[in-house]
C-alpha cells in the first residue's frame, strides 16, 4: 500500500467521506443494469424517522438543518444516481444533477461536488463527460479513491482500456476492498483472463461483509460461470447470492437465463415476469422477450415497454445507443439497428459499440464493411461467445475462413445458444 501523507489523506477523507457513503461501490457503469449497494456510511445525522445514514431520507432531513453543506449536497446527489441505477428509473437524474449543482455553487471545486458530477455524467452514458469531471475530481484530491473509479468505469465504456487499467490499480492501491476488486476483475475478463477475474471476485467476496456486497460478487461470480457454459456453478452462485439478499433482482434475473438456457423455457419466462414486474430494466426486458419468442409467445408486450423505457431514459438525457442496436438488429429493424450502433460508436468507441455495429451492419446486409468492426470487438483476448459468433457469421457471409471464429464459439462457451443473443451478452 502506498504511504500517504497525513494531512493530505486526513483531507481526502473529510471532503469524500459522505460522498463515498453511497456512491456505487461495486463498478455498476461498467455492469450496466447490476447494482451494489453502498458502503456503510459514517455517523451522519439522522431523521427523526429513523432513515439509514446516507440515505436519501437521512441526506434531505440532515440539509434541512444544515443547508450549506456542500457535502451532504453531493452525497444526495450520488444517492439519486444509485436510486436510478437501481430502480431503472432516470427521473432521479435530473434531481442528482441539481444536488450537485447546489454543492459546487456552495464550494466551487470541491472533491465530493466534483465527483458527483463525473457518477452523473457517467450513469446518463456521458463517458467523455465523466473523464473529464473524474480528473478534475482527482486533482482536487488525488487519493480519493472514488473518483478513481468512476474514471476507470468511463475509459472503459470509451474503449480505453490501458488508461482503465491504471485507474483501477490506483484505485486498489488506495482503497483494496470490493469497488477496485470487483473492477479489476472486469477489467481481468475484458482481457481474456478468466483465472484473474475470478480470483479477484474471491478477494472482493472475502472483504465483503454488507448482505449486499455479498449477493454482488456472488452474482458476478455466477456471470463468469454462465458465460463459460458452467450453468450448475453459476446456479449455485445466483442462489448464494439470493441467501445473502433475497431481494436482489439480478441474481433472480440470472436463475432466469440458466432456467432459459437449459431448456426450460416455460420456467424462465415465468422467472422473467417476476423479475420484470420489479425491476424493468431494458436487459431484463430483452431478455424475457426473448425467452417468449422462442416458446412461440407473444412478446410484443416487452417490446412496448422497451420502447417506453427509450422515451423516458431520452427524456431524462441518458443516451445509450447500444441497446437500441442490439434490439434492432436482432429484433427489429436492422437499418435502424445501424444508426444506433454508428452513434454509440462515434461516442463510445468500446469493442461492445463496435460489435454492435459490427452485427447492425451484418444483418443490414454489409458484411464488408462489418468485418474490421467484429475483428475490433474481439481483438482484446475476452472469451465471449457473442462476439466471436458474430464475427463468425460474417466471415461466414463473405465467403472467408470462418473455422476459427467457430471453434472460439465453442471453446469460450461449449453451450452457446444462438437464438437467445441476449441472454448471453455479457451484463
Amino acid at each position: 500500500m502506498l504511504e500517504v501523507p497525513t494531512k493530505k489523506r486526513t483531507v481526502g477523507v473529510i471532503a469524500g467521506a459522505l460522498l463515498a457513503a453511497v456512491v456505487l461501490t461495486a463498478g455498476a457503469t461498467l455492469i450496466p443494469g447490476s447494482e451494489a449497494p453502498a458502503p456503510a456510511a459514517p455517523a451522519v445525522a439522522v431523521g427523526s424517522n429513523g432513515s439509514a445514514p446516507g440515505s436519501i431520507p437521512a441526506l434531505q432531513v440532515r440539509l434541512k438543518r444544515l443547508p450549506k453543506d456542500d457535502s451532504a449536497w453531493a452525497a444526495l446527489g450520488a444517492a439519486y444516481v444509485q436510486q436510478a441505477r437501481i430502480t431503472g428509473d432516470p427521473s432521479f437524474y435530473p434531481k442528482a444533477e441539481q444536488a450537485v449543482a447546489r454543492s459546487l455553487e456552495l464550494k466551487p471545486g470541491n472533491f465530493a461536488g466534483l465527483t458527483g458530477q463525473a457518477a452523473l455524467a457517467a450513469g446518463r452514458h456521458d463517458f467523455a463527460a465523466a473523464v473529464r469531471l473524474a480528473d478534475q475530481a482527482i486533482a482536487a484530491n488525488p487519493y480519493g479513491p472514488v473518483a478513481y473509479g468512476v474514471l476507470a468505469d468511463a475509459h472503459t465504456q470509451l474503449g480505453a482500456y490501458d488508461q482503465a487499467t491504471k485507474a483501477i490499480t490506483r484505485m486498489m492501491e488506495l482503497a483494496p476492498g470490493v469497488s477496485s476488486f470487483t473492477r479489476a476483475s472486469y477489467d481481468a475478463e475484458l482481457h481474456g483472463d478468466q483465472v484473474t477475474a475470478r480470483r479477484m471476485l474471491e478477494y472482493a467476496l472475502r472483504d465483503a461483509y454488507l448482505p449486499g456486497d455479498v449477493a454482488f460478487c456472488q452474482h458476478y461470480l455466477g456471470e463468469l460461470a454462465v458465460h463459460s457454459g458452467d450453468f450448475d456453478r453459476a446456479r449455485e452462485h445466483y442462489r448464494l447470492a439470493l441467501s445473502a439478499d433475497p431481494q436482489f433482482v439480478p441474481a433472480q434475473a440470472g436463475l432466469a437465463r440458466v432456467a432459459a438456457l437449459t431448456g426450460n423455457l416455460a420456467e424462465a419466462a415465468d422467472q422473467y415476469a417476476s423479475v420484470t414486474g420489479r425491476l424493468p430494466l431494458t436487459q431484463y426486458l430483452v431478455e424475457y422477450g426473448e425467452v417468449l419468442e422462442k416458446l412461440g409467445r407473444d412478446a410484443s408486450g416487452q417490446w412496448r415497454l422497451l420502447t417506453a423505457q427509450r422515451g423516458l431514459m431520452r427524456a431524462n438525457g441518458v443516451y445509450d445507443d447500444v441497446t437500441w442496436a442490439e434490439y434492432e438488429a436482432d429484433h427489429g429493424d436492422p437499418a435502424t439497428a445501424v444508426t444506433y450502433a454508428r452513434a454509440e460508436y462515434d461516442r463510445n468507441p468500446s469493442v461492445i459499440a463496435a460489435d454492435a455495429l459490427a452485427w447492425a451492419l451484418h444483418r443490414n446486409g454489409d458484411s464488408r464493411q462489418a468485418l474490421p468492426y467484429a475483428k475490433e470487438a474481439t481483438a482484446t483476448g475476452w472469451r465471449n461467445a457473442l462476439f466471436a459468433h458474430h464475427r463468425a457469421e460474417i466471415e461466414r457471409a463473405l465467403d472467408l475462413p470462418a473455422a476459427k471464429s467457430e471453434a472460439l464459439v465453442t471453446t469460450y462457451n461449449p453451450r452457446f445458444d444462438p437464438e437467445l443473443p441476449a441472454l448471453q451478452r455479457f451484463s
